[in-house]
């Protein structure tokens, strides 16, 4: 999921660098929009991770919207950001908008004057750890990130209940992530172990054997299928979709370490082929009444957390993940020394 080290996109304009797109649209009545958006027909969408759960959403809103045709492009979030940048540089722009775990992608776009600000409607209720004030972007959802074990192979007496747990005997060979080198979320819970634990914690998980996957849905598959056991790498999202659908998977929550949180982020891009129908997704996304339905943390303050878990609030969480991935030079440093332990990525097929 991470993004592209020194984001420069090679837009060799001197105001590429200044925040030019000035104060964010007012938000429409959803009639208005739609008017609008019938004329463009069209919404071109990239998604960080598989392309169904966006083809889903994409789903709802041409039923509740006719007439507007979606596509959908799923992937790991440093490869369409990559996409996305060239099409910038080209003048050649394709998408619309982009549903990102990459936040400092849409810290360094705004920066570069290309997102168009808009506030949807309830922009106010959104957790202000997570918003950006201005609207250039918007976060849609948090994920926790917390531990997960295998119920029938992990008594859950057994689970673990603090970093130190996973460095017990038992869960040697068993223990998995997704590559830190690679998966900026990943790389922000091992800083937050690090930075409780030190260095030497790692040369210790690493004398486990730990096994390293691209992606955090491969990773929580494997706990859920008995390849692995355990893993402090647990998106609360696709855990909770697991055990819903009645994996064998089930969440771990620390004592005392902090849980590291990321969120989603969406933003629409100033030069959209179709920007109406850019805003009237993300007005349609982010109400109350779909935010409730979605089975993950809204970033919406006002929407109950999933069924079976507490709010946000409740939980002792690390909550400084936009910052940590717009810090480029710790960032650069911390992926050469975890690529130094984990090896380099062994991508086995993509997102899907």
């Amino acid at each position: 999921m991470r993004g592209v080290a020194g984001h420069a996109y090679g837009i060799a304009i001197a105001a590429a660098t200044l925040w030019l797109a000035g104060a964010p649209a007012r938000a429409q009545s959803a009639d208005q929009l739609y008017e609008k958006a019938k004329e463009e027909k069209s919404l071109v969408l990239y998604g960080g991770g598989p392309a169904e759960p966006y083809e889903r959403m994409a789903k709802e809103f041409s039923e509740r919207y006719p007439g507007i045709t979606i596509a959908v492009t799923g992937g790991f979030s440093n490869v369409l950001d990559r996409k996305i940048d060239e099409q910038i540089a080209a003048r050649s722009l394709q998408v619309d908008m982009a549903f990102f775990q990459t936040v400092q992608d849409f810290v360094a776009w705004k920066r570069a004057g290309v997102l168009a600000p808009f506030k949807p409607e309830g922009y106010d209720k959104i957790d202000p750890r997570f918003r950006d004030e201005d609207g250039a972007f918007t976060p849609t959802s948090v994920v926790l990130l917390t531990y997960a074990y295998n119920t029938k192979l992990v008594a859950p007496g057994d689970a673990p209940r603090s970093a130190l747990d996973f460095l017990k005997t038992p869960f040697a060979g068993k223990l998995v992530t997704a590559y830190p080198a690679d998966d900026d979320a990943t790389l922000y819970v091992f800083a937050t172990i690090v930075d409780k634990y030190g260095w030497s914690y790692i040369d210790k998980y690493m004398a486990q054997k730990p096994n390293f996957i691209q992606g955090h849905l491969a990773v929580l598959r494997s706990v859920a299928d008995g390849g692995n056991t355990v893993t402090f790498d647990s998106t609360s999202s696709t855990t909770g979709a697991l055990k819903k659908a009645g994996q064998p998977i089930d969440f771990a929550f620390p004592e005392s370490d902090a849980m590291p949180t990321f969120f989603v982020t969406a933003g629409i891009f100033k030069d959209a082929p179709h920007p109406n129908a850019a805003r009237l997704f993300l007005n349609w996304y982010m109400a109350k009444e779909q935010q409730s339905r979605l089975g993950t943390f809204s970033a919406r303050s006002d929407v109950d957390p999933p069924a079976g878990l507490k709010p946000l609030s409740a939980y002792n969480i690390a909550a400084g993940y936009r910052r940590f991935v717009s810090d480029e030079e710790r960032l650069a440093e911390l992926r050469r020394k975890m690529e130094a332990y984990t090896g380099p990525v062994v991508n086995k097929g993509g997102v899907r």
